[in-house]
């Protein structure tokens, strides 16, 4: 672990975006991916229910996004791990993981923000493994926008860019195998529920 250089895409005032190719190039994330607890959940757009289109589990402390809940679930010896490293060399503690299994070049995620009340947006990490992926993220209220491939092991940074920011995994039509990516967060309970 620990390979190559962190590279910065974007930077200003407290806002970052960056990446480290093949951080974890050499984690056996299959063994990994097949210990999750992966669930196709339902979503609501525009009045309707639809399939997820990705497979999700979730480890850490109870939370909810898009209708979804999410109970507590203490984390694999595995996710502990990545974890502990990812903490390492960010000098920030987390205490939950969104975990993502994209299937095939079929599953994706459309433009959105993580940005729920009881997330820490200071910093999100993002580890992705298996088949290479575009990332999409653009301004809200601007015109700049940024496109980084997320291949085998490498480690994403976003620094304060949940509330200016929409990131997005289109589709494509070019044949992908199984991209896992894994979100690691600080989720912060009300002072009551702790």
């Amino acid at each position: 672990m620990g390979e190559g250089q962190i590279q910065t895409i974007f930077r200003e005032n407290h806002e970052a975006l960056e990446v480290f190719p093949g951080f974890f190039a050499s984690f056996d994330w299959k063994s990994l991916s097949d210990q999750l607890n992966w669930k196709q959940n339902e979503i609501r757009m525009f009045g309707r229910m639809y399939p997820e289109p990705r497979l999700t589990a979730w480890y850490g402390l109870p939370y909810t996004y898009s209708g979804i809940h999410w109970p507590e679930q203490e984390m694999t010896s595995e996710l502990q791990l990545l974890r502990r490293e990812i903490e390492r060399i960010t000098h920030f503690s987390f205490n939950s993981v969104l975990a993502n299994c994209y299937r095939s070049g079929n599953d994706s995620m459309g433009w959105h923000r993580d940005n729920e009340p009881e997330m820490d947006q200071s910093l999100i990490a993002s580890v992705s493994f298996g088949s290479e992926r575009r990332f999409l993220i653009r301004e809200k209220k601007g015109t700049r926008k940024f496109e980084v491939p997320l291949g085998n092991g490498t480690l994403l940074l976003m620094h304060h860019m949940q509330e200016g920011w929409e990131h997005s995994i289109p589709k494509t039509a070019k044949e992908k195998g199984v991209r896992v990516n894994l979100t690691f967060r600080r989720i912060v309970l009300p002072e009551a529920d702790q």
